[in-house]
Order: structure tokens, then sequence, then C-alpha cells
């Protein structure tokens, strides 16, 4: 890659994840579901996995229920614009860490359908930000991209949205909202 390689500290990671319960949206795709993979290395108390695609959570949770049985993991179909549905889910399970990775992430694609990028990544983000702060979540890890550094796609905008959304509701500083970029 033309850089060191970084070598993570797995006992802070534990530290950070063990007995905790973690609920991880966007849970069925290709960057949550990796997350769900490695969450569960590090012994949650439980793991929810929520995301739309009933078939994309149901295949996470099975391969996750063979390779890691003690653990438990609970998958929720649901949409994050549902506010009623995702404020139901945060009150009954009480997550403490949320890695929010749901989002529609296809530039040209969102670029023929800029009203679903904005619904999904702006206004789904928003629900599940306040639901977390009003559930008194920890920290809330909002899952970015490269894009929204000086966007100049409608999914870059929308995504760069969402990291100001975690800004502004990281100044009420009971919930520790965080913000990563991934970059391709």
């Amino acid at each position: 890659m033309g850089r060191q390689s970084v070598s993570l500290n797995k006992k802070s990671i534990e530290r950070f994840i063990q007995n905790k319960t973690v609920l991880v949206t966007g849970a069925a795709g290709s960057i949550g579901s990796e997350l769900c993979r490695q969450i569960v290395k590090f012994k949650p108390l439980s793991l929810f996995l929520l995301d739309q695609d009933e078939t994309g959570i149901f295949n996470i949770s099975e391969e996750l229920k063979d390779k890691f049985p003690k653990i438990k993991k609970v998958p929720l179909v649901a949409d994050i614009r549902d506010e009623e549905k995702i404020e139901r889910i945060f009150k009954e399970f009480r997550p403490n860490i949320v890695f929010h990775a749901a989002a529609y992430k296809h530039v040209p694609l969102m670029e023929e359908n800029p009203d679903e990028a904005v619904k999904n990544n702006v206004f789904g983000t928003k629900i599940v930000a306040e639901a977390s702060l009003r559930s008194g979540v920890e920290k809330f890890i909002f899952i970015c991209t490269d894009k929204a550094v000086n966007p100049t796609s409608v999914m870059g905008a929308t995504k760069r949205i969402g990291e100001m959304i975690c800004q502004i509701l990281n100044q009420r500083r009971s919930t520790k909202f965080i913000s990563v970029r991934f970059g391709n």
C-alpha cells in the first residue's frame, strides 16, 4: 500500500467492546457485516444486527451463530428512516455502542436518485443519532467516506451532512459521536 502496516491494540478494542451491548446499522452491508464479524471476536454482551435487507441479515446472523454460539446476537429487520421503530429498538435494547454503517453508497446510483440519498443518508442518520442521544448510548461511531471531503457528488454531500449532524449532537456531551472515513 505504500505505507507501513498498522497494528491494532487488541486489548484496547476488547476493553471498548467486551460486555457491552452493541448495535450495528447496515449490518447486512459490506462494511456493516465485516464490523459484526470483528466485533463478536471481542466478546460483546450482545450484538444487535439491524438492516432493511432481510436476506442479508439472515445470512450474517447465521454465519455468526455458527462461529460464535456463546455471544447473544439479535437480527433486526428495520429501516433507519422508520423513526417509531428505531425509537422502540433503542428503548428496548439500550445499546451502549452504536456503529452506524447504514447508507446508500453507490455514487452513480445516488446521482440518479438524490432524494433517496437524502432520505437515507441524512434523515436516517439523524433519526439513529438522536435515538442514540435520547437512550444514553455511550459512543456512536458514524461510518463515513472519503467522498465527504469537499464533496462533488450527492452521496458525498449526504455523508458530509451526516458528519455535521454528529458534530452538532456531540456538543451535548452525553453521547460521544465519532466519525470514521473509509477510503477506496
